[in-house]
């Protein structure tokens, strides 16, 4: 029951800025609208906002104040998890392999972990993420070592709808 209503309000609190639809109603963003930012800080846990933000693996993590901020900066490894689940999160990197075994993902086979849809190769890799349960979970997924095989920086859109390298 609680994982339940963590799941549904986890999934309520999270935002994926930078989507080009809302995947729940596949309401397509209009050229300029901004939709509200939403990302969690990794190091406190609270929302994050967007003028706190450090450079981490070509890309930006977000934090909730400056304090926070200025702890990742003294101590990145420390919080790299979580800052690699916000990348996940805030779709500045995307999924390409299967995070246990390297391999091919299929989509039938995901498991939702702190917002983020992770899919695997298999029943058993995502029996394995299933059964894990808070920050064994994010560890399994998000770990660096973890995170370098399966997850890659996303590449930005430029004109004319072509993806930048």
């Amino acid at each position: 029951m609680y994982r339940v209503l963590f799941s549904v309000i986890l999934g309520l609190a999270l935002f994926v800025p930078g989507s080009v639809a809302d995947e729940k109603t596949g309401d397509a963003k209009k050229p300029g609208e901004k939709r509200e930012f939403k990302a969690t800080c990794p190091v406190s846990g609270a929302d994050a906002k967007r003028e706190q933000a450090v450079d981490y693996k070509e890309k930006k993590v977000f934090f909730c104040c400056e304090k926070c901020k200025a702890a990742f900066e003294k101590e990145p490894a420390k919080y790299s998890q979580k800052a690699n689940w916000q990348l996940a999160q805030t779709r500045q990197y995307v999924q390409a392999k299967c995070p246990l075994s390297g391999g091919a993902i299929d989509k039938a086979q995901s498991v939702e972990i702190g917002g983020v849809k992770v899919a695997f190769c298999c029943g058993d890799c995502k029996g394995k993420a299933a059964a894990a349960k808070g920050d064994d979970q994010v560890a399994m997924v998000f770990a660096d070592d973890v995170f370098a095989k399966a997850f890659e920086a996303r590449k930005r859109e430029g004109k004319g709808g072509k993806k930048a390298e």
